[in-house]
């Protein structure tokens, strides 16, 4: 039977800085049991690709086959893993105003920060699982997009630079329905620095 054998390696969830257990207004049990809904995602993502490689690709089929199951939800896992990694590496900061490249690309973009700011949060409320303030790289330009899901409304060629996770799992147990105020949390708790590096890693023009 053929299969659809393929290279692949397991990875494993990267560290929680201790920084995230010491956030203002975030508590350190909402980001452990965050944390750990993280390294699920990791351990599917690891579960999904050994079954690929037992699927007989002959008998794929767009209705039900093993190899859709496995795969849409591999955009899962994988989403899941991508959009937390983000989420908890630009945490841990004193939040405030945007500065350096970051503070400029959003100046220029939105016309202010606080343009910014409410936008990314009416995108937030909207959201029903994401929203990112991401760099198209087509338009040269900053965009804040909205997410239903790990998996929903990905933009091609788009660099997310900052992830609001909006999943009642991450302020469920601090702000129960008042996800507003979780989302003023999540602000001033952004670490810039971290932004910028990206910024100056992708090589985005400002």
């Amino acid at each position: 039977m053929a299969t659809m054998a393929f290279n692949h390696e397991e990875i494993v969830a990267r560290a929680l800085k201790p920084a995230l257990l010491e956030l203002d207004g975030i508590s350190r049990a909402t980001i452990e049991a965050h944390y750990k809904l993280y390294e699920g995602y990791v351990n599917k993502r690891n579960e999904i690709l050994a079954r690929l490689d037992a699927v007989d690709p002959t008998i794929a089929n767009q209705v039900y086959s093993d190899v859709r199951a496995l795969k849409v939800e591999f955009s899962f896992a994988i989403g899941g893993i991508k959009n937390h990694e983000i989420y908890f590496e630009h945490l841990g900061g004193g939040g405030g105003d945007p500065t350096g490249l970051i503070g400029d690309l959003i100046e220029r973009d939105f016309g202010s920060v606080q343009n910014w700011r409410t936008d990314l949060k009416a995108t937030g409320m909207a959201g029903r699982g994401w929203a990112w303030t991401a760099y198209d790289w087509d338009e040269g330009r900053l965009f804040n997009y909205i997410g239903d899901a790990q998996n929903t409304f990905p933009v091609w060629n788009a660099t997310p630079l900052v992830a609001l996770d909006v999943y009642e799992h991450a302020y469920f147990l601090d702000y129960q329905t008042d996800r507003a105020s979780y989302i003023d949390a999540f602000f001033t708790n952004l670490d810039w620095d971290v932004v910028n590096g990206w910024i100056e890693q992708y090589g985005i023009p400002s």
